[in-house]
């Protein structure tokens, strides 16, 4: 009989910025019940990678564990994989970063548990064909990427039970596709089939090696998988069987055989990841027709044509969530700053305290976590403390580069670029206490709003926008999750963790920024606004602005105009909005100056709107996060309550769990409408309502005579949590 290698390789990891308990839960369901059952079958080897934040949560509330860790890897049974420390997508990030980020794994890995690892994890099996150069330097001898990689260069099943040798500009490294096969039959079909599947394999010819890599949540923290896995023994009696059948399939760490056995030849792959993410990656409705096309295929038989069918690829989320790619272009910035200031630095000299060790690079590795960035069956972007934590790690190293960059302790700065990639300049206005990122083609809005002393993005928002998904609610298709849901993998399916769903899908036009200005007919209802049925009078919202600048001794001015049109009645009227932003080095107040302007012959009367949308992390009715008029709190507090206010001189939205206030002191008494917007988006545990921001719509009634002009101001601070 043809012996057959198995080789697992699991992959542990939590997001940077993830709660605590979600941490503690997974240690409990997965993370500590394999490592039970690798030391209750000895006979089983494999290939473990735990990510950087999961390594750090370890460290310091577990440290037990990783000693276990350490005496698998000790005795031979495990080896470990590097990879990013903080689980970057690699291709999203700067070569200088690739190749650091792994090599702080891999020392790490060295000195605490006592393995030179040699083979990688790759976050979310994102291929590039010129990562094997970045690999190469940063000490990879080896990874592993999904069996449709190999496929769409026309590799056949039996072509995809060893390694290739694969390579760019000279730097080689041996990479392994992971069998989709084994990836949905383990754990979810019985332990009989898959040793079923794995003796057909085996058949292929000897010394092979069947690869399946994958994360180690779906073994107890995925929908009903501890109860499987663990409960019903499912790993217990996989373990065993592997173990019974060590006549003719052996498990072996993938390193120890690439060291054993020839490649079986050279290959190139395309850009590509599994073909999951690839679908997430098209836009909704193009995700859809693929979704059948496939299926089509899949139910005839056609295999020839399946393997070629690809969806879009990691770098299209950027295009698909402006959001996403506003991140990931302050991520660059904030590389570029890092690494001009660690230039700066002498050689050799250790940096104070005050501008941090390292300038800022170990933070901005931090930001580089890949969750917030794209999203799919796994929350990711549309998780607002995951995305704030990105945020805060990014301005914390902008911080400690930016403490070395400027040698006056306050300054101001403004900028005209295009940070974002999108064809039109933005406005950036940087000082020591705060970054604002204006957008004069889309309505002159703020896109980032950074306290920095707090290290807090204010605009940490997220529109809400159809998904693939979505339809699944609409036709009725999602059931909502049960414990005793038979165990199926979190790609079969679509769930949901309340009723009643599908009402709550509402679509935002335009990104959810702040400084947004509307014209509403008088009759417009809160609740026509927070659902996106309202009817605009104007054209002013998401439409291009002009600028200018002004200098002024004690600051910057910054002043953007617009001349759109106001219906009325039977006529559009010519008006002009102009706001005024002033801002002080030293100081986190930002004071806008409205002046709104009837330019036509008749008169004007609409609700003017200003719309602020703020990202406080409110969710939840979190009783940290609330709401103050005057100094006292309103009823009810929360931020992520509905609702109409009358604004005398102040109105606060406060989180003391960040220790953050901002402050707004208008110049005269406005009214003013507050919602939560919440999005409905997928996760592991199934389809579910997310805050993503607190609206405040502030809401000035007009009447201008033909010619008039009214003028009116918002002052806008912030500040600890504690200042009144």
């Amino acid at each position: 009989m043809n012996r057959l290698y198995l080789g697992l390789a699991i992959h542990n990891h939590q997001p940077v910025g993830n709660f605590p308990w979600v941490f503690h839960a997974a240690y409990q369901d997965a993370y500590l019940p394999m490592i039970q059952a690798l030391e209750a079958h000895p006979g089983v080897r494999l290939a473990l990678h735990y990510s950087g934040p999961l390594l750090d949560w370890l460290r310091e509330q577990r440290p037990e564990l990783l000693k276990r860790v350490a005496r698998l890897a000790g005795q031979g049974q495990v080896e470990l994989m590097t990879g990013g420390y903080y689980e970057p997508i690699l291709p999203a990030i700067p070569h200088l970063d690739q190749v650091g980020q792994v090599r702080k794994m891999t020392q790490v890995l060295a000195q605490e548990l006592g393995q030179q690892a040699t083979g990688l994890w790759l976050a979310e099996r994102v291929w590039e064909p010129y990562l094997p150069r970045a690999l190469a330097e940063a000490g990879v001898g080896w990874t592993l990427v999904d069996d449709s990689h190999f496929q769409m260069v026309g590799m056949d099943e039996g072509e995809l039970l060893g390694y290739y040798l694969t390579e760019h500009e000279g730097h080689a490294v041996k990479i392994f596709p992971s069998l989709k096969a084994l990836r949905y039959s383990i754990p979810w079909h019985d332990v009989d089939a898959v040793l079923g599947e794995l003796r057909e394999m085996s058949q292929q010819g000897d010394d092979l090696i069947a690869v399946m890599g994958d994360d180690g949540e779906k073994f107890g923290v995925w929908p009903t998988t501890r109860q499987h896995c663990w409960d019903r023994g499912w790993v217990d009696r996989f373990f065993a069987a592997l173990e019974a059948n060590g006549q003719w399939l052996t498990t072996i760490p993938l390193g120890e055989y690439a060291q054993r056995h020839p490649p079986l030849g050279r290959i190139y792959l395309p850009t590509a990841s599994y073909p999951e993410l690839m679908e997430w990656a098209l836009p909704p409705e193009r995700s859809r027709e693929y979704e059948l096309v496939r299926e089509e295929m899949e139910q005839a038989g056609r295999q020839e044509v399946v393997r070629y069918l690809r969806g879009s690829f990691w770098r299209a989320f950027l295009a698909k969530y402006p959001e996403a790619n506003a991140l990931h272009k302050k991520m660059l910035r904030v590389h570029r700053k890092v690494y001009q200031a660690l230039s700066r630095a002498p050689e050799g000299a250790v940096l104070s305290q005050s501008k941090g060790a390292d300038a800022g690079q170990d933070e901005l590795w931090q930001g580089q976590c890949n969750c917030p960035y794209w999203h799919g069956v796994f929350g990711g972007l549309y998780l607002t403390d995951v995305r704030a934590a990105a945020h805060h790690h990014l301005i914390a190293a902008e911080n400690q580069a930016d403490a070395i960059l400027h040698a006056a302790p306050q300054w101001l700065e403004a900028s005209a670029e295009d940070y974002d990639q999108d064809g039109y300049d933005e406005l950036l206005l940087e000082s020591d206490a705060l970054c604002l990122y204006l957008k004069p083609q889309e309505g002159g809005g703020i896109v980032q709003w950074d306290a920095r002393a707090q290290r807090f993005n204010l605009q940490s928002t997220l529109a809400r926008r159809p998904e693939a998904y979505h339809l699944a609610l609409v036709q009725g298709d999602a059931h909502q999750h049960q414990e005793d849901y038979e165990a199926t993998s979190i790609h079969a399916g679509v769930r949901t963790k309340e009723p009643g769903l599908a009402r709550q899908l509402y679509y935002d036009p335009l990104p959810r920024l702040s400084m947004v200005e509307r014209f509403l007919p008088a009759e417009t209802t809160l609740e026509e606004l927070q659902q996106a049925r309202h009817r605009e009078l104007g054209d002013f919202a998401g439409r291009p602005y002009q600028w200018e600048q002004v200098n002024r001794d004690n600051g910057i001015e910054v002043r953007l105009w617009r001349t759109g049109q106001v219906q009325q009645e039977e006529q559009a009227l010519p008006v002009e909005v102009s706001k005024r932003l002033r801002l002080t080095p030293g100081s986190s107040q930002v004071e806008v100056v409205y002046t709104l302007a009837n330019r036509g012959d008749a008169p004007l009367r609409a609700t003017f709107a200003s719309e602020w949308n703020v990202n406080l992390l409110g969710g939840g009715h979190n009783p940290a996060a609330f709401l103050e008029l005057s100094g006292k709190a309103v009823t009810p507090p929360h931020l992520d309550a509905a609702g109409e206010l009358v604004v005398h001189d102040s109105l606060a939205l406060v989180n003391r769990g960040l220790d953050l206030r901002l402050e707004l002191r208008p110049s005269g008494p406005l009214r003013a409408w507050r919602y939560p917007v919440e999005s409905v988006s997928n996760s592991e545990g199934g389809l579910e309502r997310i805050y993503q921001a607190t609206c405040l719509t502030l809401l000035l009634e007009l009447e201008l005579a033909a010619g008039q002009a009214r003028e009116v101001s918002l002052l806008w601070q912030t500040g600890p949590a504690s200042v009144t």
